[in-house]
């Protein structure tokens, strides 16, 4: 199983078979913090469970799930506090795939976009390929972008483990 993570609060994490059949797709699970929202750590590690024990909303596959997070780093323009936070939840993320025994590799946006053939497109062209990739999942919204990007990264994923099998 293969689980592609766009982290952030408007992120959000897909979950593949190892064929590459997208089993399914969840905004980010976050909670407020004042006005502002974070990662919600708990309701994070009881998606995975689900997921892992092969709960009703996911199918269930013998082997050990691999995750496929987006690498970030901090950009000039961001202010200090919203990186702050980011990275907190960055982090927690981490954290939360590391507590319950998911692999994690880094995977630089150049590196899964590059792939995808999404170099120097905006980000909506994401959103576009991934509705024809999987007719299946809801993009409908604007803001599926981070479902989008979380599906592709998840896609970048299965190739990379099948390259490892070879």
């Amino acid at each position: 199983m293969i689980i592609g993570i766009d982290p952030g609060i408007t992120g959000a994490i897909s979950f593949f078979d190892d064929d590459g059949e997208l089993l399914g797709v969840e905004d980010m699970p976050t909670k407020p913090l004042g006005k502002k929202r974070q990662v919600d750590s708990f309701e994070l590690s009881a998606m995975l469970e689900v997921f892992i024990v092969c709960g009703s909303k996911f199918q269930c596959d013998a082997v050990e799930p691999v995750a496929y997070l987006e690498k970030v780093h901090a950009m000039p323009s961001q202010g200090v506090t919203s990186m702050f936070n980011f990275g907190m939840g960055y982090g927690a993320i981490q954290g939360v795939l590391a507590a319950n025994g998911i692999l994690c590799n880094l995977v630089t946006p150049q590196a899964w976009k590059k792939h995808h053939g999404l170099i120097g497109k905006d980000k909506d062209c994401a959103r576009t390929l991934a509705q024809q990739l999987y007719p299946q999942a809801s993009l409908s919204r604007k803001k599926d972008i981070g479902r989008a990007d979380a599906m592709l990264i998840g896609s970048f994923g299965v190739k990379e483990q099948r390259k490892l099998k070879c």
